[in-house]
């Protein structure tokens, strides 16, 4: 089995207080995005900042990241429409316009934190509709095991592909599930038999969730978004150091790790170029 590795460079929650190396300008995600792709991702998972740092669903600002990622490498692109937690979905979900080879498709609403991640079934169904008009690839992210009967019934509704679906199971976000391997098991033995997918384990048990979904078969994310520390006590100097322990941890377990060509046929792209700027 081959292994594809995304890399998830900002998030919508940390802080360059947090982890200085964190890049939140579009020319730092750019560059930290060139670097995860030569230590071995093939899919960069997109969240964008405003000039202030904070999360935002600017369709220029948008553009110019991709633009300039492009420029520096040809991984494929996957836009968050997540966001932020205070950004309007409306605003949120303009970001498909920009025909990005892939985008988020969150299904349900949920407590985040201390706050809520907002997700109306008929606004995620309209997107869900939208994305499947403009051939943006979801990528669907699951929080809890509801997650996955939500989007399975929007599969039965029409509104998804199934060759393949494309899940990432979220653990460890205060509102979904513990980070256990108990419910990452859970969740795999429920998806659909052709779906590809990869454990999103964050904080502390990252490490550990990765390499356990890499042994079940699933892909691996790494980055800043999911942990800022190598190690106990380290802060990860960028996300280029924890692509390459994805990466190592694959091949430690005699598995090749996709080049973007080869995760674009994996992954189900007809096309792994963005249609638009």
């Amino acid at each position: 089995m081959t292994v594809v590795i995304t890399v998830a460079p900002t998030g919508p929650i940390a802080t360059k207080a947090d982890n200085p190396y964190l890049p939140t300008q579009p020319q730092e995600i750019a560059d930290a995005v060139a670097a995860a792709y030569r230590a071995g991702a093939a899919v960069a998972h997109i969240h964008l900042r405003d000039p202030d740092d904070r999360p935002t669903a600017d369709v220029d600002i948008a553009r110019r990241t991709m633009d300039l990622i492009a420029e520096r490498c040809p991984i494929l692109i996957q836009l968050s429409t997540g966001v932020g937690l205070d950004v309007a979905f409306d605003d949120r979900a303009a970001l498909v316009e920009l025909r990005p080879q892939m985008a988020t498709l969150n299904p349900c609403s949920m407590s985040f934190g201390t706050a809520e991640f907002r997700n109306p079934p008929s606004d995620v169904r309209r997107l869900a509709a939208r994305m499947r008009e403009l051939g943006v690839k979801p990528e669907l992210e699951i929080y809890d095991t509801g997650h996955l009967d939500a989007c399975l019934r929007l599969r039965d509704e029409g509104l998804l592909d199934d060759e393949p679906m494309q899940f990432s199971i979220v653990l460890g976000v205060a509102g979904g599930m513990a980070a256990t391997a108990d419910n990452l098991l859970t969740l795999v033995r429920r998806l659909p038999a052709d779906a590809v997918w990869q454990v999103i384990a964050i904080g502390r048990r990252n490490l550990e969730l990765t390499a356990i979904g890499l042994a079940l078969g699933g892909n691996a994310r790494a980055g800043l978004e999911d942990t800022l520390h190598l190690r106990k006590g380290e802060l990860s100097p960028g996300s280029q150091p924890l692509v390459a322990r994805a990466v190592a941890l694959a091949r430690d377990l005699d598995l090749p790790v996709a080049d973007v060509d080869e995760a674009a046929a994996m992954l189900g792209l007809a096309d792994r170029r963005a249609v638009a700027r």
